[in-house]
């Protein structure tokens, strides 16, 4: 896995909706080489184009593939723009209620990743803090679901999203070990209004210690809203991330 930091391009989601290839060359310039990009399917075409004149890769991408009536389309695609893992992004709360729904939605992503495999492709999923907060017996509901994920499946934290849903974040990457592939590094409050998000290192969270428990996820760099200039919080966090993570 590359130790060169990706982001997340729902980050800059206007400016992608705006011009894409302006968008992707912006994110290089700054000094990114890799992005993530969602929805990829259904621009195949101009992600390809933009990425090619940039000079960025993907190796992972987002899509929505859990309730997809047509998976293998999201996966074709991502052969065609070389992503290597495809994560799903969302699935909404009060699909994550009992053991049941961990259940059901882990068997379903076991699906899929067999699925992904023959194309050559590893599947996995990505947290918000609901996930976190909600719980049966005392347990947050996550904790289920990765109990019942087959070996083949990945794990890409939101390290954000898993604080403010109350994880001791850094122990549940120590817990999760070689599964967790990929890390949305973000910072901010501590707080659910994503207005109050900054660049990594100038929050609440403690990103030092969430980096330290898991050395073999490639960081991806993600805004979810900034009060600034977007482009100038991922310069901050890529700065910051270079310097910060040995």
């Amino acid at each position: 896995m590359s130790r060169k930091p990706s982001v997340q391009l729902y980050s800059v989601r206007d400016a992608v909706q705006q011009d894409l290839s302006a968008a992707v060359a912006r994110l290089a310039e700054i000094g990114l080489t890799q992005v993530e990009p969602y929805a990829f399917h259904t621009r195949t075409a101009e992600f390809k184009a933009a990425f090619a004149a940039a000079g960025v890769s993907a190796p992972s991408g987002h899509a929505a593939v859990i309730d997809a009536e047509n998976p293998r389309e999201v996966f074709e695609a991502a052969n065609e723009l070389g992503i290597t893992t495809v994560i799903d992004p969302f699935v909404p709360a009060d699909r994550w209620r009992t053991a049941d729904d961990a259940a059901k939605i882990a068997d379903r992503v076991n699906e899929l990743s067999v699925l992904a495999h023959e194309y050559v492709l590893d599947f996995g999923y990505h947290n918000h803090h609901w996930e976190l907060e909600n719980t049966v017996d005392g347990r947050p509901v996550l904790e289920l679901f990765v109990e019942r994920l087959a070996p083949g499946v990945v794990l890409e934290i939101d390290t954000f999203w898993a604080t403010v849903g109350g994880a001791d974040t850094p122990a549940l990457l120590e817990s999760l070990g070689e599964r967790v592939k990929f890390l949305h590094v973000k910072d901010g409050a501590k707080s659910t209004d994503t207005s109050l998000q900054q660049p990594a290192g100038q929050g609440q969270i403690d990103v030092p210690a969430i980096l330290a428990a898991a050395p073999q996820a490639l960081r991806v760099i993600e805004f979810d809203a900034y009060s600034g200039d977007v482009f100038d919080g991922i310069a901050a966090s890529l700065a910051w991330l270079q310097e910060n993570d040995a």
